[in-house]
């Protein structure tokens, strides 16, 4: 099960989950961007994720879809912002398609890094930034460090399949 590690945020508007994770680099980043792989890791279960539109390029169009027990049905349109295999993915939801900003302005700026540590695992660092004070406590209150949490052992899981 992926390790704890405690980093600070870098403002007041940062959430941060970082694990040293048994898995590689490269497993993790293709976990995060391999569609097929989101059913089994995206979301604590019973709820599940579908990863229907995934351009992965700086501009390109992510669109996630998550789906409660009860019936829920949560889109979750966005972009990517960069890209850089093994090493870093950064997306927002403050846009979609084309550019054009989503309703309300969005919840996060996601910046992911995965570093290769000397024992053969990964520090996984998952940086989430808002564009406000009351949308970083918002998201707190969803549950962030707790469905993140899980979500990223599930992604341990599967990387390591990988």
């Amino acid at each position: 099960m992926a390790e704890p590690v405690d980093i600070a945020p870098a403002h007041d508007r940062e959430l941060v989950l970082a694990r040293l994770m048994d898995a590689t680099p490269e497993q993790l980043f293709r976990a995060w961007t391999s569609p097929e792989t989101y059913p089994d890791w995206f979301c604590p279960k019973p709820w599940r994720a579908e990863a229907t539109r995934m351009e992965l390029r700086p501009g390109g169009v992510s669109e996630i879809t998550m789906y409660g027990p009860d019936g829920e049905v949560f889109p979750n349109p966005g972009l990517y912002l960069e890209i850089e295999p093994n090493r870093r993915l950064v997306f927002t939801d403050a846009f979609g398609e084309n550019w054009v900003p989503t309703e309300g302005g969005g919840m996060m700026t996601a910046v992911l890094t995965f570093e290769a540590q000397p024992d053969g695992r990964t520090l996984y660092i998952a940086r989430v930034g808002h564009p406000t004070v009351e949308k970083m406590q918002q998201h707190e209150q969803m549950g962030f460090h707790d469905g993140w949490g899980v979500a990223t052992d599930q992604l341990e899981a599967v990387a390591r399949t990988l």
